[in-house]
């Protein structure tokens, strides 16, 4: 993981407001939610129980980067942002059916309880 990556997480972990180069996390301490900004671009919102994910309009290796690395941290471990055939997937426990399943990725598409979930 990116120094970047690992400060970018320690803030959310920390419900702080952290920015460096591309990247800024901005915490709301109204519903401590920290929203994840890339280049000015919405990439992630993090809670307590949920980890929404967000392609800020660009699906690039940076974006993908930052993605798994909020997941690492803040996802149930094996969650994450891959890419085939140039499309971008991502890999989300389902509660349910108690393994992993591959889903294609959309901006808003919500990790947590392990359910999917569009923005609401």
């Amino acid at each position: 993981m990116r120094k970047i990556e690992t400060q970018m997480n320690a803030a959310i972990s920390a419900n702080r407001n952290w920015s460096s180069g591309n990247t800024s996390v901005q915490f709301d301490p109204d519903t401590f939610v920290s929203r994840v900004y890339l280049h000015g671009n919405h990439i992630a919102t993090v809670s307590e129980d949920s980890v929404q994910l967000f392609d800020g309009g660009w699906q690039s290796v940076t974006t993908k980067s930052r993605l798994n690395a909020i997941c690492d941290e803040h996802a149930i471990e094996g969650e994450g942002v891959f890419q085939k055939n140039y499309k971008w997937f991502v890999r989300q426990f389902d509660d349910a059916k108690r393994e992993f399943i591959e889903v294609a990725f959309y901006s808003g598409l919500n990790l947590g309880d392990g359910a999917l979930m569009m923005a609401a």
